[in-house]
């Protein structure tokens, strides 16, 4: 018995490392700065502001940071299996026509679990002019709303589910409208897609289950091990 304990717990811990999920988008949380993003969209604006991947808390002016103003890392509850970095996507054309951040990936057959942080620098949000922001990843509309709406210096989680029944290319895209001058803007960061299951009618346990399944079975095989030996004493 002793030794099905030692088994069922090397088995949970095992499983349990294993449970620990990947994010399948490419450069999600902006670490290598847009690399594997395409941009998208124009910018009517005399003067250019394309998308940029800034810095967290710095002061400095766009591109590096966002115009003066410190962005504050992301702290939302997010699903995201990445950690926190030191970058985000900062949006902040003031005549941005469908300006958007956009990548495909395929999936497979599956369910998934989907989402994105966003957030309204302070600076950007006293600006008289609005933004419209809209996040669909896979297909799914996570978020569509004006940046007027919300509050700022919040870091907001957005996330969903997604089932795949049959393998196919998928897009991730992010799109920012605003026509005047100066105008309110976005960040966003930790883009993610794990998978969490398959497509089946009877589901089936994650990693992270079996461990906790395996666990209880060793302990119940400890506890059953003590009974008896104290029911030998007794005798």
């Amino acid at each position: 018995m002793y030794r099905f304990v030692q088994c069922a717990a090397v088995a949970a811990m095992m499983l349990a490392g294993s449970a620990q999920a990947t994010n399948l988008v490419q450069n999600g949380s902006f670490e290598s700065g847009l690399a594997n993003w395409t941009i998208g969209g124009a910018d009517n604006g005399s003067t250019k502001y394309p998308p940029a991947a800034i810095f967290y808390n710095s002061a400095s002016a766009y591109p590096i940071g966002a115009f003066g103003e410190a962005v504050t890392p992301d702290n939302s509850v997010s699903a995201s299996p990445d950690a926190v970095g030191s970058r985000a996507a900062y949006f902040v054309s003031d005549f941005a026509v469908n300006q958007s951040l956009s990548q495909s990936i395929f999936l497979a057959s599956g369910v998934y679990k989907i989402g994105f942080s966003a957030y309204a620098p302070l600076n950007g949000f006293r600006n008289a002019g609005d933004a419209t922001f809209s996040g669909a990843i896979a297909g799914v509309q996570l978020a569509n709303y004006a940046v007027s709406e919300g509050q700022p210096r919040v870091w907001q989680a957005f996330s969903a589910e997604k089932t795949v029944n049959s393998g196919s290319l998928f897009d991730i895209s992010f799109v920012f409208n605003t026509n005047r001058f100066p105008s309110k803007d976005v960040v966003i960061d930790r883009v993610f897609i794990t998978r969490i299951g398959d497509v089946t009618t009877n589901a089936v346990p994650e990693p992270s289950s079996w461990a906790m399944l395996l666990a209880g079975f060793g302990l119940v095989g400890l506890m059953s091990r003590r009974s008896k030996r104290v029911t030998v004493v007794a005798a």
